[in-house]
């Protein structure tokens, strides 16, 4: 990056790192390729190497020949599998979806692809232009005591293959000739922790237009022309995105069937091996009278074979045996060996014979080869529409905040992004509501997954590095997006961090009709790119509460007659994923459950009203019930009609936001109610008028 000249070839070393070395070399003792002679055939060369991953869309590539040339951009791992397993279970699979798993390329040196038109001719025809540019933000900074300050434009991300020097450079001589107008300064400032060009800007300087300015002129904005041109059956040909996915897979079977032929001989052969030993073993006195008698090898090898029935392998095996084979725990070891080479022959032979069966190994050791080896996406793509400068909010690994609204929109900040609403001005009256409100926000790795459950009863997993990273006046990107394509039409119904799994043991999940069961937690670490099933959901039925717990969790169910239900955690049963769960208790006429919490023993819960009444009860209160009880009356409603529209643990600091009919939000906080009894009535927190109620309320996770 900064012009150095590459050290003599005296001084340097190259080896390939811990993924090229198994993604490429692991499986070339296993038959898996050919092998030919080389120029002066004085030993052999694979024609190709055995890749587990498509790596010349990994690595990208760059090559001129007489008439043609490649140059394939690199691409992020973990976004390649997921498409490799995409296309392996939904061979249709188009190229629009298969660029919603594949956005674009993933330059190793960061920087922000503008606009999406390049990618989805590169993708579609194998030839496209891209235009990368740096990752820039305008800060002010004072160049001195007593100076006024200024902005200054922040580079920290380069385009791919763009020398910083030779940038810094050409700045210079615009600035030297006049092309440019209005930069005080140009230095560079990085060091150890990244990249840093400062562009110090003179006073009456406008930041936008002169950033626009350099773009133009300077290689803070480069175009990366896309030929994807490889060799398909020694042919070149220039391939779409879809085509050179499924040339791979298409490769990587017959790799696999090579190599499950291979140690399927080995297996077959070495269990030939064992069953002729352990056939001499079980007539031990007569192999040594046999061995005692015979006046030569040859002669006891025939006469072995003769006897025994045995191979010429097999008796040579035998011949070859040493003693210490004769003593009991090895006779043992070798009846072991036999039954797990049965095994193993009989899981490769299913391998060969059914290719679900195969494609789903595929599956497994491409999501294994993710799971040690991806990382975030470094390289942001905004879309045609965006401002002409790059958002300065640019992430590629570390926190972040996660922040969901609800309106189901999802986004991804710099953790000192993060701002909640002023509520200052809400208190107990309503307001028309003016912005978004956050139900939930987490700080989180962004090598962490999201964990999603659906109306439906599934559970989803979302890598954190696939959800765009925004500012903080960005809106996001809708959740239902991100969600495999089956599952699109669902309703999100809770959110946990995988980081936040292993503080937990359980999860609680509850149906609209009441149907309750226990799930570890410890079943929802491996989750593939379709999600699995959580709970059974029958007919006219849906999921609709999700907690997390402890072994030592208290559970508290809520109806919207006010009706309560209190039941320690070990009082629900643990079941199947397959299974419906119990009934939690009985509903009335008119009546539906209306919350779930799980709280410690020594926790209140807060209920809250259609007409605004609140009250918080410590749960140790409660009398403690059974699944299928019906209960205490936990609240009593001042007036007529009034009914329960949530229950949700107490939490002192947290603020409640509560939406009305009309749109209109109001806050509280639980340290406004004192702790009540559950025959004392409510207290109005919120202030509604005729004709309007609350109908839901959100507290941030």
């Amino acid at each position: 990056m900064d012009n150095d000249p590459p050290a003599a070839m005296r001084y340097t070393e190259t080896r390939l790192s811990m993924l090229g070395n198994q993604s490429l070399l692991a499986e070339i003792g296993d038959s898996t390729i050919d092998f030919v002679p080389n120029f002066d055939n004085s030993q052999s060369e694979p024609t190709v190497l055995p890749a587990q991953l498509p790596i010349l869309l990994l690595n990208g590539c760059s090559g001129i020949a007489v008439g043609m040339a490649t140059n394939i951009p690199p691409h992020n791992l973990g976004e390649v599998v997921d498409a490799l397993i995409a296309l392996i279970d939904r061979p249709e699979l188009s190229l629009e979806e298969l660029m919603g798993l594949i956005p674009g390329p993933d330059f190793p040196t960061g920087g922000e692809i503008v606009g999406k038109e390049g990618i989805i001719d590169a993708y579609t025809t194998g030839r496209g232009s891209i235009s990368v540019r740096a990752v820039v933000s305008i800060e002010e900074t004072q160049p001195g005591r007593g100076r006024h300050r200024r902005s200054a434009i922040i580079v920290t991300e380069l385009p791919f293959q763009v020398n910083k020097a030779g940038c810094i450079e050409k700045i210079a001589a615009l600035i030297n000739q006049g092309k440019i107008e209005g930069i005080a300064d140009l230095r560079d400032e990085s060091d150890r922790d990244g990249m840093r060009i400062v562009i110090e800007l003179k006073r009456e300087a406008q930041p936008e237009i002169l950033l626009e300015q350099l773009y133009r002129l300077t290689p803070l904005q480069s175009t990366f022309g896309v030929i994807m041109l490889a060799l398909v059956q020694n042919q070149p040909q220039e391939l779409p995105l879809k085509s050179l996915l499924q040339e791979f897979l298409d490769f990587r079977e017959q790799t696999l069937i090579r190599r499950y032929h291979n140690q399927l001989e080995q297996a077959q052969d070495r269990q030939h091996l064992v069953g002729g030993l352990l056939r001499a073993l079980d007539q031990l006195d007569n192999l040594i009278d046999l061995l005692r008698k015979a006046p030569d090898g040859t002669t006891a090898k025939g006469q072995l074979q003769e006897q025994l029935g045995l191979s010429d392998r097999q008796a040579d095996a035998i011949l070859a045996m040493p003693l210490r084979r004769l003593t009991g725990l090895e006779q043992q070891n070798l009846r072991q060996e036999f039954t797990d080479l049965s095994q193993q022959i009989h899981d490769l032979q299913q391998l060969l014979a059914t290719r679900s069966e195969r494609l789903k190994a595929l599956k497994k050791e491409l999501r294994a080869l993710k799971k040690h080896h991806a990382d975030p996406r470094r390289t942001l793509i905004q879309s045609d529409h965006d401002p002409v400068h790059p958002s300065p909010i640019v992430i590629t690994d570390g926190p972040v905040d996660l922040e969901i609204n609800h309106k189901g929109y999802i986004r991804c900040l710099r953790p000192s992004a993060s701002r909640n609403p002023d509520l200052s001005a809400l208190k107990s009256a309503l307001q028309p509501l003016s912005h978004d409100l956050p139900i939930y926000q987490h700080n989180a790795d962004l090598s962490s997954e999201l964990l999603l459950f659906t109306n439906s009863g599934k559970a989803l997993s979302i890598d954190l590095a696939a959800i765009p990273l925004t500012s903080r006046k960005a809106k996001g990107v809708p959740l239902v997006t991100l969600l495999p394509e089956a599952s699109q039409g669902d309703q999100i119904v809770a959110q946990f961090s995988s980081q936040d799994l292993q503080a937990s043991s359980h999860f609680i999940l509850l149906t609209e009709k009441g149907k309750i069961k226990c799930l570890p937690t410890q079943d929802f670490t491996e989750i593939t790119s379709r999600g699995l099933t959580a709970t059974k959901i029958k007919a006219g039925d849906q999921l609709r509460w999700v907690v997390k717990a402890k072994t030592d969790t208290h559970i508290a169910v809520a109806t919207s007659l006010g009706r309560l239900l209190h039941i320690p955690l070990i009082e629900v049963p643990e079941m199947g994923r397959a299974a419906q769960g119990n009934q939690v208790l009985r509903l009335r006429k008119q009546e539906k459950l209306v919350g779930l919490v799980a709280v410690p023993g020594h926790g209140n819960i807060l209920l809250l009203s259609r007409q605004g009444y609140s009250k918080q009860i410590p749960i140790n209160l409660l009398r403690l019930g059974r699944l299928g009880d019906l209960g205490i009356q936990g609240m009593r409603f001042s007036v007529p009609a009034d009914q329960l529209i949530t229950m949700l643990p107490a939490l002192a600091d947290q603020l409640i936001w509560v939406l009305s009919t009309q749109d209109r939000v109001a806050a509280f906080q639980a340290k406004q109610l004192s702790a009540s009894r559950p025959e004392d009535a409510g207290v109005q927190v919120i202030k509604v008028k005729g004709g309007e109620v609350l109908s839901q309320a959100f507290l941030i996770t």
